[in-house]
């Protein structure tokens, strides 16, 4: 009996290996394979596409609902959304020729620019929640948009010296320095939506019962916290494992299957979900909550 098991227990093992070398085997062969990059790539850039044009159409119907308001925050997250994809869908259309750009530093310019205006325009969201939670609170919000431009004003130029460095000594410390800046900034991001997103959230929490649309804002608020954070700990994490591991390289043609499944966790879903769960139309009247961006 039990020679038998033993028997079984090592047909077991022989079969569970056989099926993991199989799967490594598979995920060499596409990721070495020219027609399954441009395959990955190409679905990346339809799915960017895909969310581009929601967050297009979703500004042309806010427009026609309230044009007598101009550039308000709402505009402005959307535009930035529908800005932000379109470039990536375009960047995975030519991603094989992206990585033939020279110097190098385009290739890095290319790939990593979208990522900083995913980072402006869902800071633009934070500061969107901090005005509303201050202004709830009866405190000052003079503060808070000058602010926003200055953290963005920062993050932008230490990355465009970071590059200007990478392209003068292009060597392995600068790029391990700019991937751990976006890490920084990714981590930075998510501390945000953890704060303003959780101090809006306990507020709303506050509220009396009977209060109309408590219920529903309270459930928008909290499931776009939880994504955005999520997403910027994940593209954190990523951004780390990037910087010293090559295995987990996303600036390579020969990981696609890691490169689709980074940029549909960080930017694809959580972009898809956030425009979908804010998705309803601003009144045409006597709007409170959409202040324009100047």
């Amino acid at each position: 009996m039990r020679v038998v098991l033993a028997v079984e227990a090592a047909g077991a093992a022989a079969s569970s290996a056989s099926v993991l070398n199989g799967a490594v085997d598979w995920w060499r062969d596409v990721n070495e394979s020219p027609l399954w990059q441009d395959r990955i790539f190409h679905a990346l850039a339809v799915l960017y596409g895909i969310v581009s044009a929601v967050a297009l159409v979703q500004l042309i119907r806010i427009e026609c609902r309230v044009p007598e308001y101009g550039w308000t925050t709402q505009k402005v997250f959307h535009f930035l959304n529908f800005l932000v994809n379109g470039v990536r869908s375009v960047v995975f259309v030519l991603r094989r020729n992206v990585q033939l750009l020279q110097p190098e530093i385009i290739q890095h310019v290319l790939l990593d620019m979208p990522g900083l205006a995913f980072f402006t325009t869902y800071a633009l969201l934070v500061l969107f929640w901090a005005e509303i939670y201050y202004q709830a609170r009866a405190m000052s919000t003079d503060g808070l948009r000058p602010t926003f431009y200055w953290i963005n004003g920062v993050v932008y130029a230490i990355q465009i010296i970071l590059w200007l460095v990478l392209w003068w000594k292009p060597v392995r410390v600068m790029v391990i320095m700019s991937k751990m800046f976006f890490a920084g900034v990714s981590l930075f991001a998510a501390l945000g939506f953890l704060l303003y997103g959780g101090r809006l959230f306990l507020m709303l929490q506050r509220f009396p019962v009977e209060s109309k649309g408590r219920r529903k804002k309270l459930q928008e608020v909290g499931y776009v916290t939880t994504i955005c954070f999520s997403c910027f700990l994940i593209r954190c994490v990523m951004m780390c494992l990037n910087a010293f591991d090559k295995a987990a390289d996303l600036d390579v043609l020969n990981h696609p299957i890691l490169n689709f499944f980074y940029y549909l966790l960080v930017e694809i879903v959580p972009s898809a979900l956030v425009l979908f769960i804010l998705r309803k139309l601003p009144p045409n009247r006597g709007i409170t909550q959409y202040h324009p961006i100047h």
